[in-house]
């Protein structure tokens, strides 16, 4: 993404910071999506041990897992998106979500991977595509690459709203 890394606390948040060189602006809101995720995530997460990102306060869902969920279901969202199945590989990362033990910082990375692989997609995506049908899963349920898209949007916001209240939540 072309926009500025948030190192300024004054500097808006992605989608505030002006559109983004050669991205349809019908496209552009996954990327502002994928830069709010890194920068939040960062932010909340600072600090933390491994064993505070695994901690499953009050038996909701850990930081670890919102952000492997969060490069995970990015990925398969995206495999949909593109009017493809997932293989092995994503069925088997779906099935060890919940397993602690990778840091802080191996979690941002392979999160950062997904989002750097899914931002080449969505540059790619001629805007006239945004209309055509996919289908989602073994029972190939009906959407479209825009509904995929927004989908995957909410989908990543929801998660790190959670990811940041076991955060907080971690260090008491």
């Amino acid at each position: 993404m072309t926009s500025p890394q948030r190192s300024d606390p004054h500097l808006p948040e992605p989608w505030m910071r002006g559109p983004i060189e050669g991205v349809s602006p019908l496209t552009a809101p996954i990327l502002y999506t994928f830069q709010h995720a890194r920068e939040d995530l960062a932010k909340y997460t600072e600090g933390l041990t491994t064993e505070q990102i695994w901690a499953a306060p009050h038996g909701f869902g850990s930081v670890g897992f919102h952000i492997r969920h969060i490069s995970g279901s990015t990925d398969r969202l995206l495999t949909y998106m593109q009017g493809e199945q997932l293989n092995d590989a994503q069925l088997a990362f779906l099935k060890n979500e919940k397993n602690p033990g990778a840091s802080r910082g191996e979690l941002l990375e392979e999160m950062d991977e997904v989002f750097r692989r899914s931002a080449a997609i969505v540059r790619a995506l001629d805007p006239a595509s945004l209309t055509e049908p996919r289908e989602i899963g073994r029972k190939k349920l009906p959407s479209t690459v825009i509904g995929l898209l927004v989908h995957t949007a909410e989908h990543i916001q929801r998660h790190i709203g959670q990811a940041i209240s076991a955060a907080k939540l971690a260090r008491v």
